[in-house]
């Protein structure tokens, strides 16, 4: 089963961006930075992430940051109940006619991801559950 589980903002002036929710009243927590990277996020009450991430990160995550200079600076994240799912469901998509992001691929947070664009352009991730084991550091690009 498909579940809409995150909506991730990429934010040129990410202090900016922190500190408009922050003033809307979310308590937004920054992760760690790692060279130029930055990530934040939120658990909304109803279970949804609200993230951020800069463009360093995403150009990390998404082959279209990195090959087009930008694609979406918004990301709708689905959760998906396997890694099979994802490819499965990347593969219908392209072949219905959408167009591909991120082709899928083994993500540095542990789980199989891949983005493609809805028919206005947004980003859309669809993510498989998270295996710790399959974790790593630092993070590589991902395919393009």
């Amino acid at each position: 089963m498909i579940a809409l589980e995150q909506l991730n903002l990429v934010a040129a002036d990410f202090d900016a961006m922190l500190a408009f929710y922050r003033r809307l009243g979310v308590s937004v927590s920054e992760s760690p930075r790692h060279a130029d990277m930055r990530h934040a996020e939120v658990r909304m009450p109803n279970g949804l992430a609200l993230e951020f991430d800069n463009p360093a990160l995403a150009r990390v995550y998404n082959a279209a940051w990195r090959s087009s200079g930008g694609s979406s600076p918004v990301l709708i994240g689905f959760s998906l109940p396997s890694r099979e799912a994802v490819d499965e469901l990347h593969g219908e998509l392209v072949a219905a006619g959408y167009r591909s992001r991120q082709p899928p691929y083994d993500a540095f947070w542990g789980a199989r991801y891949a983005i493609v664009a809805d028919p206005a352009g947004n980003d859309v991730g669809l993510m498989s559950p998270i295996d710790e084991s399959r974790k790593s550091w630092p993070p590589a690009p991902a395919p393009g």
